[in-house]
């Protein structure tokens, strides 16, 4: 109760709130194709229920589903889910700076609640951590209105999808709104020429190996861009390396 308060009381929180809501449809929409999704593929009801509050990771999610149902074994779900989630290792060594002063638990809570577009609106809101208390608090009150609207946002549809599942015929085209969703967070991300070469780099790795089975392609594309940026990055002169950042 105290960490809800501290983090709501700043006003902050309330800008935090009006900077995700135009972005809530659209994580609305791709959570209940998500929720849909995991009933559709043959998850228990329960089943779909703790991967939307446990896992709360769409692209790991929709990337385990088709796994989940052709049989795969756990080693590859368990790599696809990682490697679909790299992301978050960027985001997080970002983030440290803005969250080391917090005890452990609130750095976890942080943590698991911060979502794409949180980290783009967060990191677009305050390039640089605040260096006082005041500063330290009005900033992770910003932190938690952004996550705050995209988690209710995309449990509750994420939600409605797992109960009206099976009432929601799928040539509605519901997954895509997903796509649309992720293509904007793709965008909003892609603001330095290193970034846009990981893009291009990425996609043309999953389009060139996408006869893989598995959905491996994925994994290979995000090695291959990986990869290739560390090595770019690594022979770049330290000025340029920080504009491609």
């Amino acid at each position: 109760m105290f960490f809800l308060r501290s983090v709501r009381t700043p006003p902050g929180f309330r800008e935090g709130l009006r900077a995700s809501a135009p972005v809530a449809p659209g994580i609305a929409a791709w959570g209940l194709m998500t929720g849909v999704a995991m009933v559709k593929s043959g998850m228990s009801a329960i089943e779909a229920v703790a991967m939307t509050l446990f896992v709360y990771a769409g692209s790991a999610q929709l990337a385990a589903i088709p796994l989940l149902i052709a049989g795969a074994p756990a080693w590859v779900i368990w790599a696809t889910a990682f490697c679909v989630n790299l992301r978050f290792v960027v985001f997080s060594l970002h983030l440290r700076p803005y969250l080391m002063h917090m005890p452990r638990w609130r750095r976890l809570v942080n943590g698991f609640l911060t979502a794409d577009m949180t980290y783009a609106l967060f990191t677009a809101r305050h390039p640089k951590p605040a260096e006082d208390a005041a500063g330290r608090a009005e900033q992770e009150a910003y932190l938690a209105g952004n996550y705050c609207m995209t988690w209710w946002a995309w449990t509750g549809a994420s939600l409605a999808g797992v109960a009206l599942g099976n009432l929601i015929p799928t040539s509605w085209g519901l997954g895509f709104a997903g796509v649309l969703c992720l293509v904007g967070i793709l965008c909003s991300l892609a603001n330095s020429p290193l970034r846009v070469l990981a893009m291009l780099v990425a996609g043309a790795a999953a389009v060139a190996a996408y006869a893989l089975p598995l959905k491996l392609n994925i994994v290979v594309a995000i090695a291959i861009a990986v990869i290739a940026c560390f090595w770019l990055e690594g022979r770049l002169p330290a000025a340029a390396r920080e504009a491609t950042r």
